[in-house]
């Protein structure tokens, strides 16, 4: 990356961090693109260099927030929705402490982000990141699992409201609770205790 390759990529961070912090506090529709500037510390000809408005700076900060979710974890996980046809079941169980771990690490060290996330979830357009999860990870994860097609978005939200829910109540305690814990806890609850070492 070039020097102003680098400068441009800094802007953009300085305002995604911006906007996530302007969410924290108000809906976007209330966010104007002078707030954006005086947080992020640039004038308005800079936003525009980068934007044509503020729902272009919210695509790009969901696509923020999506991309420094998934650094969390390794190339080999990322890339596992191309193995879903002859991967054996067993790597197609994601409630494991090899998943969550990434996943309550990033929760842990990104809370403001995550709690931000979860408030705006339809305004910064999450419902359709999860739209197409559903559809190239999620759905052909239960096909191999031999779930009723009309039945996989029912089976899908009652593991991730729980499992949310879960999350939620570790936020309210600042994430207090060691990771390992609440792994046990997911765990316990979506297979039970027996079930973990069957």
């Amino acid at each position: 990356m070039n020097k102003n390759e680098s400068k441009y990529f800094n802007t953009a961070v300085k305002m995604d961090k911006a906007l996530i912090e302007l969410l924290e506090k108000k809906d976007f529709e209330y966010i104007t693109i002078k707030e954006i500037c005086v947080s992020a510390g640039v004038n308005r000809s800079t936003f525009y260099l980068h934007y044509e408005n503020t729902a272009d700076l919210l695509k790009e900060t969901t696509q923020y927030i999506t991309d420094s979710f998934l650094s969390y974890f390794s190339y080999e996980k990322q890339s596992i929705a191309y193995q879903f046809d002859n991967c054996d079941l067993k790597d197609l169980v994601f409630v494991t402490p090899e998943y969550l771990s990434p996943y309550l690490t990033f929760i842990k060290e990104n809370q403001r982000i995550f709690k931000t996330s979860i408030k705006q979830f339809g305004s910064m357009n999450f419902d359709s990141v999860y739209n197409k999860m559903f559809k190239y990870f999620f759905n052909p994860v239960l096909a191999r699992f031999d779930f009723p097609e009309k039945d996989r978005v029912y089976i899908l939200k009652f593991y991730l409201v729980g499992i949310t829910a879960v999350v939620m109540e570790w936020l309210e305690n600042d994430c207090a609770e060691e990771i390992d814990n609440i792994i046990r806890i997911i765990i316990d609850c979506v297979v039970g205790k027996s079930g973990i070492n069957e």
